[in-house]
């Protein structure tokens, strides 16, 4: 991995999002911090682009014909608004998240519904909807594997960078997450998917943290996960 110096002290780590220096939840402001940033390069997985990433997303909500076109991720830049929270997506460390629906629709825009984390935002609206019996027909995270991440530490504490782009997007159910790692998203710890099983079990090592497949994501599990934070 190699390491490299913040440019730019007075802004969050971001890719593909607004630039902004609002103060965010459970981080020091940047007035306090040290940073340091360290990045990794994914240069073919990001040529191949979203094109890619259509083709081996899966279809979750089952019942539907074969011949059912599964819809393509959407760039999450433009200031939207976290539908389980209302935050801003782009203007948070961490990984982003959208799902399309079959016969429902998020309020107040059409399909996807979009969150700007994981662990408080997609996989809780995901789980509430499921109860109600909506169906998801695809469900899309950053995939860390394909994007230029960087890591940043502030006042001792580390975070991810955010990426909003359509192309940084992944099948949600083809990651491994890393959880319990000591790396931050925008509201504390949150779950990091890599498309590679190998990259998340590397993070996982440096970070102290573990790995799990989407299907090990239950409520239940969810639920112990936050109450740790």
């Amino acid at each position: 991995m190699t390491r490299h110096t913040a440019s730019n002290p007075t802004h969050e780590s971001q890719t593909d999002g607004p630039t902004t220096n609002r103060v965010q939840p459970d981080r020091p402001t940047t007035t306090e911090s040290t940073t340091e940033t360290y990045r990794t390069r994914r240069n073919l997985l990001k040529a191949v682009g979203v094109g890619a990433v259509a083709g081996f997303a899966g279809c979750l909500g089952g019942g539907g014909s074969n011949d059912e076109p599964i819809p393509d991720p959407i760039d999450l830049s433009g200031g939207k608004q976290d539908d389980n929270g209302g935050m801003i997506i782009g203007e948070h460390f961490g990984p982003n998240g959208q799902i399309f629906y079959r016969d429902h629709a998020p309020d107040g825009h059409d399909n996807p519904a979009w969150f700007h984390t994981l662990s408080m935002g997609l996989f809780p609206y995901h789980f509430d909807r499921q109860r109600e019996g909506w169906e998801a027909v695809v469900i899309y995270v950053t995939d860390y594997s394909s994007v230029d991440y960087e890591l940043r530490e502030e006042s001792g504490k580390t975070f991810i960078s955010t990426h909003t782009g359509a192309d940084t997007f992944g099948d949600a159910t083809e990651m491994t997450y890393v959880v319990d790692s000591d790396v931050n998203g925008g509201m504390g710890k949150d779950l990091h998917p890599f498309s590679s099983a190998d990259e998340a079990e590397s993070f996982a090592s440096e970070h102290d943290g573990s790995t799990m497949s989407f299907d090990e994501v239950t409520p239940e599990w969810l639920s112990s996960y936050l109450a740790r934070m």
